[in-house]
């Protein structure tokens, strides 16, 4: 897998060409149809444009035999070639239908988000949910390419901006000490996209290397997730209060710093640093005494678990991190009640 990080004017093209496909699909959603499609179209030859509902509610089996319909109406052999023009939900599922059409057809991620830029595109990871459940139904696939582009972060709402940035701030926490304390010095409008990116794009490449399926070393990615997830999850079902993932992520990194600390792998300072600063970020998000129970139980279902029990990647200092900590449905409860205030 290549990680470009540059124009799309500029590498774009130069794909295309290396890959010679038979047949061209660009996968869009209604956001990016509008604000990112126009100013990839004049880049692509001949093409076909499938275009599906925004939003993680879509990201299911019934939108994916949109796209294998498309692509068997547009007559794709093996040798085709898709493009997902999106953030996470685009990329997952769009690179989920390329690798199972036929058993795997070519693939290339045009991150728009900065979720999708700093994380979801890199790795390989695929899939969609389930049963309500995130991510349920997957495959590990690396992409043909992943091509960036950080201008189209400038289309962006701040609300997505900043719900990408979580998963900056995650990947300092976990591997940088230095950037950590560098950009709690910034103010989210004053950073330096193009290097936050490469930064954070460089840290996640290193970690894949390492290992690929995630069955050690990567599983420190997934600091913050475990409950973040199962925040994100409850609240999937609540169109006006549904959670961005960045958001839900954020609160779940206060959880699990919290979980750090009791276990004696931090101290009280970084947690406060995590604390304070995260809560500037994103504010807190409101639970109430019976979305508790829900949200432990949603942990159950995480793909980290061995054996029935919730193990979880947490810090041991800052820019480092464990995996495969056991941790209770009794302490679950105290970092719950401890986000709370």
């Amino acid at each position: 897998m290549s990680v470009t990080i540059a124009p799309l004017s500029d590498s774009l093209p130069q794909f295309i060409e290396q890959q010679n496909p038979s047949s061209l699909a660009v996968i869009v959603d209604n956001h990016t149809a509008k604000h990112c499609y126009p100013l990839v179209k004049p880049l692509l030859p001949k093409h076909t444009l499938i275009r599906i509902p925004a939003g993680e509610g879509h990201k299911h089996l019934a939108t994916c035999e949109t796209i294998w319909g498309a692509l068997t109406k547009a007559s794709f052999d093996r040798h085709g070639l898709v493009l997902n023009l999106g953030g996470g939900v685009i990329g997952d599922m769009g690179g989920f239908c390329a690798a199972t059409y036929k058993r795997g057809i070519a693939f290339a991620q045009l991150p728009t988000t900065l979720l999708s830029q700093v994380d979801a595109s890199v790795g390989g990871k695929l899939g969609i949910d389930f049963q309500g459940l995130k991510n349920h139904i997957g495959v590990f696939q690396l992409p043909n390419a992943v091509l960036i582009d950080t201008a189209f972060l400038g289309t962006l709402p701040e609300r997505e901006l900043r719900s990408g940035f979580a998963e900056v701030i995650k990947h300092c926490l976990i591997a940088d000490a230095d950037e950590w304390a560098r950009i709690r010095r910034y103010d989210l409008e004053d950073l330096d996209w193009s290097r936050t990116v490469a930064h954070s794009v460089a840290i996640k490449e290193r970690v894949v290397a390492e290992d690929p399926t995630e069955k050690g070393l990567r599983k420190i990615l997934n600091f913050g997730h475990t409950l973040g997830h199962a925040v994100e999850t409850h609240f999937l079902d609540r169109p006006k209060g549904r959670l961005l993932h960045g958001e839900a992520i954020a609160a779940g990194m206060v959880m699990e710093a919290y979980l750090s600390f009791q276990l004696g792998m931090i101290d009280e300072s970084l947690l406060e640093q995590i604390e304070e600063y995260l809560f500037a970020v994103y504010g807190r998000v409101t639970l109430n005494n019976e979305d508790m129970e829900p949200i432990i139980a949603h942990t159950l279902q995480d793909k980290k678990n061995r054996a029935g029990q919730v193990r979880m990647a947490l810090i041991n200092g800052p820019g480092q991190c464990t995996y495969d900590i056991p941790v209770s449905k009794l302490f679950m409860r105290q970092a719950l009640d401890y986000y709370r205030g």
